[in-house]
């Protein structure tokens, strides 16, 4: 994620939910009507957003609660297209579309067929007492204005539509008490006895005032010769071709005499944040919602049928009802939530003697849970996608734990081959493949042939259990002996004494070449093309008999007919040690698809269809294994420009996959800084969750953060805070003198691998940071012990001789840059340039002192070229490069980079996590990785999520001094208050 183009200046510190009581300097405050409460930045209405569209990252955040409005209709015709299809069609889709007659003729009422839809509990309250907050907006997001001015006129009554007869309510008014009981919340609005702001009939905000004049209620009304009952769903009357669908709550007349329905909504696919990338998904298919509002009766067009069915992953159209349409997940616009409904059956109709119910949002906007801390109830298994040095998955294990689930890591997919090393050195149970994922992905589909072919077919039964065994196949795929069959491998035909022998290569280079090799067993396994031969396939590699394991080489399979056996064997040890996952091996995936064609880094991107770039399809792939394996929790993490170009595309595309896989989804944007960290670091997690589970929340911050940038403004509402007004306990904000001040000091040339601390921790972020892996993960698995560990990757990047001087140059004080050395001015525009009074100083090289290039690096207005870090600051992020030619990178007090340690501590990496390859790879894998603490406090949150003890809000509070504290001492702290 690139900083804001003025990271140089530091703003204030504000809190999470990014509340400043003072002026933000060069951020022009807006008026107080303009969306700020006393100076507090609030969120931002989306009604707003499409309106206040900011020309730089300085993005003001306004207050109000507003509702999604329509989107794009870009849409392709083809109900349950695939996925691939959709891809190639995209580009082909136009921007609107003539709205499809649904299946049944509802264009008539004189059918009269009552509305089909169920009756149901949502975890909300039900009570009628309770004035709805929110108001449904219907109208297109690029236009808003002529929304407000449609609205305007058509409920004023200058819009009509063209009924036969005039609509009207018929049969008696509902008894004064009965509708006094069933609509309280309206009628003390009208008696001016609501707490309630009384909102006028004629409000400015057309879209925001609730009718409150009522005179009586009515059970009945007849348009067009067709009666329409409380509870019947309907069509609406929409500005566009595409008219919206809803439930009818109440039918009033007003001391007006006017004649009033309050509506509930469903929101189309289209309607949602997804938008454009909805263009693939079933037509019929809706989603519920809690957002109504009061709309004159004579925008009825007619009644529809609306069945809700039960979320399943692979609903087949056969099932699906006749009903034009059907329902089975809930919308709501607050995080970007999609989450599935409880029913009792598949399906059912709606029961009109709860049709007064109305459903509001009264649960309470974030949960508070403590674990039951003690043995873990049960083990689930992750595989990591993208895995990097496996930043993401290690801090899920540790939150899962934290919350009594003993999450694993499994498997680990990378094509980094540095990454991979780092992660098995850490992680030596996990099988780690160094591969592209869409190989990956490939590899899947033909292990699952073979386990066929090889286990289930060759033993005439169905998969046997796939339960943990101690034969577990290593880390290279080789297969483990199997002392329970006896069609086992045969030895490979060397010894120990043949492998440690300096003549066995001599035995190898006299063999006759061209003799027939003969295989003495198969050792690995990948889809692909590893040698560059340009023939991509199902490739086995090959152990020869009597040669050594570097003369291993890959094979297709078509090659290996005549090794039938080997193949067995190989398939049937894999199978029993889960070399590779099956369908239902896999309960959680997370992964962070690289989007290198949209990073902010990248001047190059295709700003306009970032899908056609190749950097860019890995959200395809991971989405299509997500498919493929069908795990119970899914969690992509990626850079915010994925909801900033193309109309967020690439977001909305993510979302939209995961829903219609029928899984439950949830959006966050997330700040690292706000869970203990020095960095500001901001990035989006989307939550993805089988219909069955409960779908995670996000945890609300524990710490203040200094805000470097601002997330997008139309997605402004799914950034993880609290709400202004929201009671909170936050932490001081973690500065760098909190996370690397115990370090010992090192020189530019530093090559020690490991040293000691030298000095205790000063802070409680050191005391967490050098935990042992024992304390850290609160238990003796993965073969953690107790002893301390020593300092490893405590080493810089070495400067070069000509920046090094320079670096020595740089006074050690706040602030100090380039600008301090000699022969440099600052203009009163803050751009730089030469002193023409001063000769310019050479280094020894012969080249200047002051390099060129500061000069033109942003425009000369940036202090960011041999810029030193200080005590009190932190990083906007901490990115993959070292370079102090164009950030802020050089240690307060020394002349140096910061080493590999201090940056990993900025990603909250414990100590004893290491890092192979070279140090510019080892840099590179720190900026690459998610950080650890936001992933732990997400494992944390999915696993209260799968023992069922969240809520249904999106967000909840982490246990008190959750970031800080090791597994061992939360619960230690939590059987302490038990017993207290």
């Amino acid at each position: 994620m690139a900083a804001g183009a003025d990271d140089d200046k530091l703003l204030p510190r504000r809190s999470p939910r990014f509340l400043q009581l003072s002026p933000i300097p060069n951020v022009p405050l807006r008026k107080p009507d303009e969306g700020t409460v006393r100076g507090s930045c609030l969120r931002r209405s989306p009604r707003i957003q499409a309106l206040l569209v900011p020309e730089s990252a300085d993005v003001r955040l306004v207050a109000s609660i507003e509702t999604e409005g329509k989107g794009c209709r870009k849409k392709i015709r083809e109900n349950g297209a695939s996925d691939e299809s959709f891809r190639e069609q995209r580009r082909e889709m136009t921007t609107e579309k003539q709205m499809q007659v649904p299946p049944s003729g509802t264009t008539s009422l004189a059918g009269g067929d009552s509305a089909e839809v169920n009756s149901y509990s949502t975890g909300l309250s039900n009570s009628c007492d309770e004035q709805p907050s929110k108001k449904f907006k219907i109208s297109s997001a690029e236009s808003d204005e002529k929304f407000s001015e449609n609205n305007r006129s058509f409920l004023s009554g200058k819009k009509k539509i063209g009924h036969n007869t005039d609509p009207m309510f018929i049969g008696n008014p509902i008894p004064d008490d009965e509708a006094q009981e069933r609509w309280r919340w309206r009628y003390e609005m009208k008696n001016g006895k609501s707490n309630r702001k009384r909102v006028s009939l004629d409000a400015d905000d057309d879209e925001d005032r609730i009718v409150w004049n009522v005179e009586c209620h009515y059970a009945q009304a007849e348009i067009d010769g067709c009666t329409i009952n409380l509870g019947d769903c309907v069509y609406i009357k929409g500005e566009e071709e595409k008219h919206h669908i809803g439930r009818i709550l109440e039918f009033f007349k007003t001391t007006d005499g006017e004649n009033y329905l309050r509506v509930q909504w469903f929101y189309r696919a289209e309607d949602t944040v997804m938008k454009q990338e909805a263009a693939f998904h079933d037509e019929r298919r809706l989603f519920y919602s809690t957002v109504m509002n009061d709309n004159p009766i004579d925008c009825i067009i007619s009644k529809v049928s609306v069945t809700q069915i039960s979320p399943k992953l692979d609903l087949e159209t056969k099932s699906l009802p006749q009903s034009n349409f059907y329902f089975d997940m809930e919308y709501c616009v607050d995080y970007s939530t999609f989450r599935t409904l409880p029913t009792d059956n598949s399906f059912k109709s709606f029961s009109s003697s709860n049709f007064y119910k109305e459903v509001s949002p009264t649960t309470p906007p974030f949960s508070v849970n403590n674990p039951c801390f003690g043995t873990y109830k049960e083990e689930l298994k992750l595989l990591d996608l993208y895995s990097g040095c496996g930043g993401m998955s290690t801090g899920l294990c540790l939150g899962a734990k934290a919350s009594c689930i003993d999450l694993v890591t499994k498997w680990a997919v990378d094509n980094d081959v540095s990454a991979c090393e780092s992660l098995r050195l850490n992680h030596p149970d996990v099988h780690v493949r160094n591969e592209a994922a869409y190989d990956f992905l490939l590899l899947l589909k033909e292990w699952e042939k073979l386990c066929k072919l090889y286990v289930v077919d060759n033993l005439e039964k169905t998969y046997p259990s796939r339960s943990e065994t101690t034969e577990a196949v290593g880390n290279n795929a080789s297969p483990a002996k199997d002392d329970d069959t006896s069609d086992d491998l045969e030895d490979d035909g060397t010894s120990d004494e043949l492998e440690d022998d300096d003549s066995y290569d001599e035995l190898e280079d006299d063999a006759d070449t061209s003799a027939e090799l003969e295989v003495s067993g198969l050792v690995d396994i990948c889809y692909g093309d590893p040698c560059n031969t340009g023939n991509r396939g199902l490739k086995f590699k090959v152990h020869w008999k009597g040669y050594s394991e570097r003369h291993d080489t890959w094979e297709p399979i078509e090659g290996l007919s005549n090794c039938q056996e080997c193949i067995q064997k190989f398939v049937r040890n894999g199978f029993k040690s889960k070399i590779l996952p099956l369908r239902g091996d896999v309960d959680v995936i997370c992964g962070g698809p690289p989007c290198q064609g949209i990073s902010g880094y990248n001047r190059h991107r295709n700003v306009c269809s970032p899908l056609d770039d190749e950097r860019n399809r890995q959200i395809v792939v991971f989405m299509d294994i997500v498919e493929y394996l069908k795990p119970k929790f899914v969690l992509m993490e990626n850079v915010v420009d994925i909801l900033k170009l193309d109309k967020a595309s690439l977001g909305r595309y993510a979302l939209s996959r995961l829903v219609h896989m029928k899984f439950q989804a949830r959006l966050g944007i997330i700040a690292a800084g706000c869970y203990g960290l020095p960095q500001f670091r901001l990035r989006v997690f989307l939550w993805g969750a089988h219909p069955s589970e409960k779908l995670p929340q996000f945890p609300l911050p524990t710490h203040d953060v200094i805000i470097r940038y601002w997330p997008p403004p139309e997605f402004e509402r799914n950034t993880v805070a609290y709400d202004y007004g929201q009671p909170r306990q936050l932490e001081d904000a973690l500065v760098l003198r909190d996370a690397i001040s115990d370090l010992p000091p090192v020189a530019n040339d530093e090559a020690r691998e490991k040293m000691t601390y030298e000095k205790p921790s000063e802070t409680d972020f050191q005391r967490y940071i050098r935990s042992s892996k024992y304390d850290m993960t609160g238990s003796a698995l993965d073969g953690a012990t107790r002893i301390m560990n020593l300092l490893y990757d405590h080493r810089p990047y070495p400067l070069s001789e000509d920046d090094y001087i320079r670096v020595c140059l740089i006074p050690k004080r706040k602030g100090a840059n380039f600008r301090d050395l000699p022969g440099v001015i600052v203009g009163t525009d803050n751009v730089v340039q030469r002193d023409p009074t001063q000769e310019k100083q050479l280094l020894p090289s012969g080249k200047p002192l002051v390099p060129d290039y500061v000069f033109t690096y942003k425009q000369g207005k940036s202090k960011r070229p041999f810029s030193r870090l200080w005590w009190d600051e932190t990083v906007p992020t901490v990115v993959t490069s070292f370079y102090c030619h164009s950030q802020a990178t050089l240690h307060p007090e020394q002349d140096r980079v910061l080493t590999v340690r201090e940056w990993a501590r900025l990603q909250g990496f414990p100590d004893y996590y290491r890092f192979c390859g070279t140090i510019r790879e080892r840099y590179c894998q720190i900026g690459n990785a998610v950080a650890v603490p936001v992933a732990r406090a997400l494992g944390y949150t999915m696993g209260m999520a799968y023992q069922k003890h969240s809520g249904n809000e999106p967000l909840m509070i982490l246990p008190p001094k959750f970031p800080l504290s090791t597994n061992m001492q939360l619960a230690k702290s939590f059987s302490q208050n038990t017993d207290d």
